[in-house]
């Protein structure tokens, strides 16, 4: 794992560097806009507020989850939020390098750099909002020792989503076919994953498949801190933990045998 501890150094060692860049990440999305910094806030709180109002307000449709009663867009904003900004994070991460060629190509800096840049500016946005739906949910989890989980639960999500977007952002400088076929992944992998229905509902004899899927671990654990107020399972952990050393050994060996060709493929 020494690259992959490189990589880190460079990083650290950049942080000044990467905090500029990461801010001019941010005002670039909303570059333009009418209502400036808020717009990148307002689409997935739009998002979050059609869930409610279509679900919850229109329809009132319940479910049932392992016994206990959920309205269902309460249930889906749950888990789709995280999965928006886990596939916002990833899909930026991806195409970080390849946007970020030019000037790869003319200054000397770590390429981890850049994707860094954009895994942190949609933590920058998202971060915030989980933590304002997570006050919202007071009356479920009643602010009840577990919520505290959520920290690290989010901190985890934003280290797979950096590990994960710089993997495939090299493999997407190697072979640009990864950003389709990725993209593809994101646009189905919400039925893979117990965001639309709770894992209670899946068939038992292939619940296996949903854990192919590096969010279900962190939606299980998002679902039982803030619909519940309990501690997100062992099982949350052991597959977060699973999933980040499998990733991060895969990274290592990625940005070992890619250094010398990075640029050039850029």
């Amino acid at each position: 794992m020494q690259t992959l501890l490189s990589e880190c150094r460079a990083v650290f060692s950049a942080r000044a560097l990467v905090w500029v860049l990461t801010r001019r990440e941010v005002a670039a999305r909303h570059a333009g806009t009418a209502v400036g910094i808020l717009w990148p806030y307002l689409q997935p709180l739009l998002s979050v507020a059609a869930y409610y109002l279509v679900f919850d307000v229109v329809f009132s449709m319940r479910l049932q989850d392992g016994g206990v009663p959920h309205a269902v867009g309460t249930f889906l904003v749950v888990g789709a939020l995280p999965w928006m900004a886990f596939c916002d994070a990833v899909s930026r991460g991806m195409n970080s390098l390849i946007e970020a060629g030019g000037m790869l190509q003319k200054n000397p800096l770590p390429p981890v750099l850049f994707t860094t840049r954009a895994v942190l500016a949609s933590g920058v946005i998202y971060g915030p909002i989980i933590a304002l739906v997570a006050l919202a949910y007071t009356p479920l989890h009643s602010f009840r020792l577990p919520v505290v989980s959520l920290l690290p639960l989010m901190a985890g999500q934003l280290l797979l989503s950096m590990l994960l977007g710089y993997l495939l952002a090299i493999l997407a400088a190697a072979l640009r076919d990864t950003v389709q076929i990725v993209g593809f992944l994101l646009s189905v992998g919400i039925y893979l994953t117990p965001i639309l229905f709770p894992l209670s509902m899946f068939p038992e004899g292939w619940r296996w498949v949903l854990w192919l899927n590096p969010m279900t671990a962190l939606v299980i654990g998002y679902q039982q801190v803030l619909l519940q107020g309990v501690w997100p399972p062992a099982a949350v952990w052991m597959a977060l933990g699973v999933w980040l050393a499998v990733v991060a050994l895969a990274l290592n060996v990625v940005v070992r045998r890619s250094r010398d060709q990075l640029v050039d493929w850029l």
